[in-house]
């Protein structure tokens, strides 16, 4: 099977093109008790809720994660939820092949003590960051594209 998206690292590199989302984010721990469309109760209409709203999910043992926008905050009790993040993406078209991408990217925000969390998507990949962190997150991953496009001269 082809690769969709493109594989070749120095050139991911070249052209992340990061680009700073509007809004902000936080990632919640549904229980595993809240079974969709239990709208019998509040926690389960709310869980219902935060599901419709979310922008990505991820099945875990211990609950159903979600990445939420800011502004949906009405969760059920005892909704573990991270702090506010921003979202950076990368607008590249990444293969999901393709290899070295996260490392580079992630080392370098480590460098800067930034922490991430990265999404790999179909098309894009996609970087959380702490709300206080994003814009130097931002150029810190524009220095990545500028410095491989001149070496790439």
């Amino acid at each position: 099977m082809v690769p969709h998206g493109e594989t070749d690292l120095s050139r991911l590199l070249a052209t992340l093109s990061p680009t700073l989302q509007e809004g902000e984010f936080y990632f919640a721990s549904l229980r595993t008790d809240l079974e969709p469309r239990d709208t019998d109760s509040v926690s389960g209409a709310l869980a219902d809720a935060a599901r419709a709203a979310a922008i990505g999910a991820f099945r875990e043992a211990e609950g159903l994660s979600l990445i939420l926008p800011a502004a949906h905050t009405e969760l059920p009790d005892g909704t573990a939820r991270s702090t506010t993040q921003r979202l950076i993406s990368l607008e590249v078209h990444s293969s999901l092949e393709a290899i070295g991408l996260t490392a580079i990217v992630s080392q370098r925000l480590a460098e800067l003590s930034i922490s991430c969390n990265v999404v790999a998507a179909f098309h894009h990949d996609h970087i959380f960051v702490s709300a206080d962190k994003a814009d130097a997150a931002v150029d810190a991953l524009r220095g990545i594209q500028a410095d491989a496009a001149a070496a790439g001269r």
